[in-house]
């Protein structure tokens, strides 16, 4: 019996790496496509060697491979996008261009294969909310032309291109808008509060806050996003799915949880606030339990847990 086969974008990433194994784990055959700006081959060693597994550098910008072009593709994931500020603060025109044109290019190969397209959205379209919780139905709250959009308004344009191929060449497409993700296979160098806070703490290092710490996240651990992922693909459902972790902390108290794990954590200091930076979010993730019977099944402590062990073996 033929196995289905599956395309993943950002493959060598945080996400797309776990995601990648997921799908080998259930039968698939996976390519892997990363151009390696902030992928790391190191995420795929635990599977580099399966035999349905090929990996392949390429930088989808420039368009499809060749060799990609006429696979009898079952699902196409699109998760190539540099994700925190430090990283698309340093690539703000790539990352416009995955998201636009690499998001066009997949979206014309999923059209002329017939396959499924999945597009990796975020929480920052919703940019810095005047509603709270979040839901699908929330149209946001984006500086255009602020700092922090070159990554919001390429993803809400994302989202805009992929049900323009859904509405006129009927396109059959799943979108997820995650919220903050966190586990191993993180960066540590990805600027992100987790890895900010869990290093400085290894580090024995004072643990960087900005503003007054007071504004709020979510955490969701990884293995819940592809979960996620995985349930809605396998649905009839082509609108947006809110997928995070509805337990909200503010960073003062998400800096007492790394404390508690890391004893020897030094003090806190405080910095200005980045521009734009949202003062809450939290996940509306009412949808995800009707339409995928899914929530979260990680919580912080656990996660933060098994995410200390894997930097303490992998990455100091």
């Amino acid at each position: 019996m033929k196995k289905p086969l599956a395309l993943v974008t950002g493959a060598a990433g945080f996400v797309g790496s776990h995601l990648a194994e997921r799908l080998l784990s259930e039968g698939f055959s996976v390519v892997g496509v990363d151009n390696l700006c902030t992928g790391r081959l190191r995420n795929l060693e635990s599977f580099q060697d399966h035999p349905d597994f090929q990996f392949l550098k390429a930088d989808l910008i420039e368009g499809v491979p060749a060799d990609l072009r006429d696979r009898p593709w079952d699902w196409i994931f699109h998760f190539a996008s540099p994700a925190s500020p430090p990283k698309y603060f340093q690539m703000p025109l790539e990352t416009l261009r995955i998201n636009s044109e690499g998001t066009r290019h997949l979206l014309e190969l999923c059209q002329k294969s017939g396959s499924k397209f999945f597009y990796a959205s975020t929480s920052e379209v919703y940019g810095d909310p005047l509603v709270h919780p979040q839901a699908e139905s929330y149209w946001g709250n984006v500086n255009p032309i602020g700092v922090r959009s070159i990554y919001d308004e390429a993803k809400r344009y994302g989202e805009a291109i992929t049900y323009a191929y859904h509405r006129s060449h009927q396109v059959d497409v799943r979108v997820i808008r995650i919220f903050n993700t966190y586990g191993p296979r993180m960066d540590p160098e990805d600027g992100r509060v987790v890895t900010n806070l869990m290093f400085q703490a290894l580090k024995n290092q004072p643990l960087t806050l900005y503003g007054d710490g007071l504004q709020t996240r979510s955490f969701q651990f990884v293995s819940d996003l592809v979960e996620g992922v995985c349930r809605l693909m396998r649905t009839d459902y082509v609108w947006p799915v809110n997928l995070g972790n509805p337990g909200e902390f503010t960073i003062l108290e998400f800096a007492e949880r790394v404390r508690s794990l890391i004893p020897s954590a030094r003090e806190n200091v405080f910095l200005p606030l980045p521009s734009d930076d949202p003062k809450q979010r939290k996940p509306d993730i009412g949808l995800a339990k009707k339409l995928l019977d899914w929530e979260p099944k990680i919580n912080l402590e656990q996660g933060l847990a098994i995410t200390l062990d894997y930097f303490k073996t992998r990455e100091t």
